[in-house]
């Protein structure tokens, strides 16, 4: 029986919540072991709410937090209770990445506390770092955010230990190594910009380029070759549709919630990738 508050307890770039309705239908009428190594937010693993997964993702603070979420979901409540929303004490909390050495030193809980209050104070709820790895989003000035979702969280953590979910940060290739014959991966990497002016590279310091895109299909069809059954989204445009012509690809209409530029947040054309089904 599924939870209905087991949601994404961050806004994401690139979140899947409202791709859900798309992707459903396309997706393996059974899945014995789910894997996802580009995780954010989380809404196609929280929407499916498996037995058995393995996820990942690059951002190690992203990471933390559902590793918190896990194990210490109330010191993680009781750490996001003391937290103030306004311009001053946010950019205090967001400049606390500034120093290395303090940042690493403060304990787990913290770390992930300070993530979630900023994801949730934030300009547009976007994470984005800078070529050093600091957090810089601007404050939102929103009047009321909810910083303390203890309902989520609480759900959330009762997913996690109630089921075998393996969480990891590491490069994808290593995290799909660890799926075996049969398990099911869904792949949400950084999408393909489809200009020049649209490539957001700020989840993770580092950056996904083409030579990542062509390693990634180098790892779809390794995929294959081991009888691992994948669906892959990404933006359509003619590089990856190029890419991925010996698969089946579904064009979908995505609404894009976080531009800088409100009149560019329309409809946008992206594929999803499967290596089953029929053509």
């Amino acid at each position: 029986m599924k939870n209905r508050l087991v949601i994404p307890v961050v806004k994401w770039v690139g979140g899947k919540r409202q791709l859900l309705d798309e992707i459903t239908p396309l997706l393996p009428k059974r899945i014995t072991s789910y894997c996802e190594p580009f995780l954010g937010g989380g809404a196609v693993l929280f929407s499916l709410q498996p037995s058995k997964a393995i996820i990942n993702d690059i951002n190690e603070d992203l990471m933390l937090v559902y590793e918190v979420i896990r194990d210490d979901v109330e010191g993680l409540i009781k750490s996001l209770e003391q937290y103030e929303n306004t311009s001053e004490y946010f950019y205090k909390i967001r400049d606390i990445d500034r120093d290395k050495d303090f940042y690493y030193s403060m304990s787990k809980v913290a770390r992930a506390s300070r993530l979630i209050y900023l994801n949730k104070t934030c300009f547009n709820g976007l994470f984005r770092v800078n070529s050093s790895g600091e957090f810089n989003s601007p404050f939102g000035h929103y009047k009321n955010p909810n910083i303390v979702n203890e309902p989520v969280l609480r759900a959330v953590n009762k997913y996690f230990n109630a089921n075998k979910i393996q969480i990891y940060n590491e490069d994808f290739e290593v995290t799909l190594k660890r799926v075996n014959k049969g398990g099911f991966v869904y792949l949400d990497p950084p999408y393909d910009p489809v200009s020049d002016t649209a490539n957001f590279t700020g989840y993770n310091k580092g950056g996904f380029n083409r030579k990542e895109q062509e390693r990634l299909k180098e790892c779809c069809d390794d995929l294959t070759r081991r009888g691992v059954n994948f669906m892959l989204s990404n933006s359509a445009t003619a590089f990856i549709k190029e890419l991925y012509q010996d698969y089946d690809i579904t064009i979908v209409k995505a609404k894009r919630a976080i531009n800088s530029n409100a009149s560019k947040r329309g409809a946008v054309e992206e594929v999803l990738i499967r290596n089953y089904g029929k053509k």
